[in-house]
């Protein structure tokens, strides 16, 4: 079988299995060059420094990658190959992931931008080069990473470009379009801080500013409300009016029961 020389000269024989233990004596061999080399330099700069000679380019030794840049350059390759490959595969960078952390608003502090109405209306997403914003009780959102729900055609294309805080509690989508939440109870305006938390604590949507509405005319009508909401209504005041005669019921019970059993003590004492 042919034999080869190895980086100290010794005969090996030429097969595949030695083919790892050869390159490793090469590099074995070039890491000891190097060291060598290193100490020689460093030897020639100590004697060049303490007869207070000039160094030169040949006393200095040569640039190495130290652990972190060679870590921080093999991050930077994977986080490059992530991104072309999501572009090449999903059209996207972040491979089409939906997430606030990757929205460059939450780590880029932004301003915010104060809104009028009409300014507002532009952004309901008809020119498809703007974003799409909504605003619920004031409070504007980018919600341009649903199109498809915010978008013309959307189910909620109505609430784009507008502060429709009323239909997010009435549920009057077609009627409800205004931020004039007047005339709702207590128990009714909960449903709205539920939306503004969902919207305040998405992955999705950014809070980018908020809408200057015009005071309320307070002689004005209250929006009527749709047949769904009277509804609704009805079946709260229905439930209400059931609860309080159950109510009732027990504690007439309980009184009955209580005189009861007052009488048949006394009798127990005669």
């Amino acid at each position: 079988m042919k034999t080869v020389l190895d980086a100290y000269g010794q005969e090996v024989t030429d097969k595949s299995a030695n083919k790892p233990f050869l390159a490793y004596r090469q590099h074995k061999k070039r890491e000891e060059e190097k060291a060598a080399a290193k100490a020689e330099r460093k030897h020639r700069r100590e004697e060049k420094i303490a007869k207070g000679e000039p160094l030169t380019e040949d006393d200095l030794d040569e640039y190495e990658d130290t652990a972190c840049w060679a870590l921080t350059k093999m991050m930077l390759w994977i986080v490059g190959a992530f991104v072309l490959s999501g572009w090449f595969f999903t059209g996207s960078a972040v491979w089409g992931i939906e997430s606030q952390w990757l929205n460059p608003r939450t780590w880029i502090p932004m301003d915010q931008t104060a809104f009028s109405e009409i300014q507002l209306a532009a952004f309901d997403g008809t020119d498809p080069t703007k974003p799409i914003y909504l605003a619920i009780d004031s409070d504007v959102y980018d919600v341009s990473a649903n199109r498809r729900t915010y978008g013309p055609g959307g189910s909620y294309h109505f609430m784009a470009g507008k502060d429709a805080a009323r239909a997010f509690v009435t549920g009057c989508f077609q009627t409800h379009q205004t931020h004039d939440l007047r005339g709702l109870e207590k128990d009714e305006l909960a449903s709205l801080d539920h939306w503004k938390k969902f919207f305040a604590k998405s992955d999705k949507y950014a809070k980018i500013g908020w809408v200057h509405h015009e005071p309320i005319d307070p002689k004005s009508p209250i929006p009527e409300p749709c047949e769904d909401f009277k509804k609704l209504r009805r079946e709260k005041e229905e439930a209400r009016v059931e609860k309080e005669r159950e109510a009732k019921a027990k504690h007439a019970a309980e009184k009955k029961g209580s005189g009861s059993d007052s009488k048949k003590e006394s009798k127990d004492e005669l």
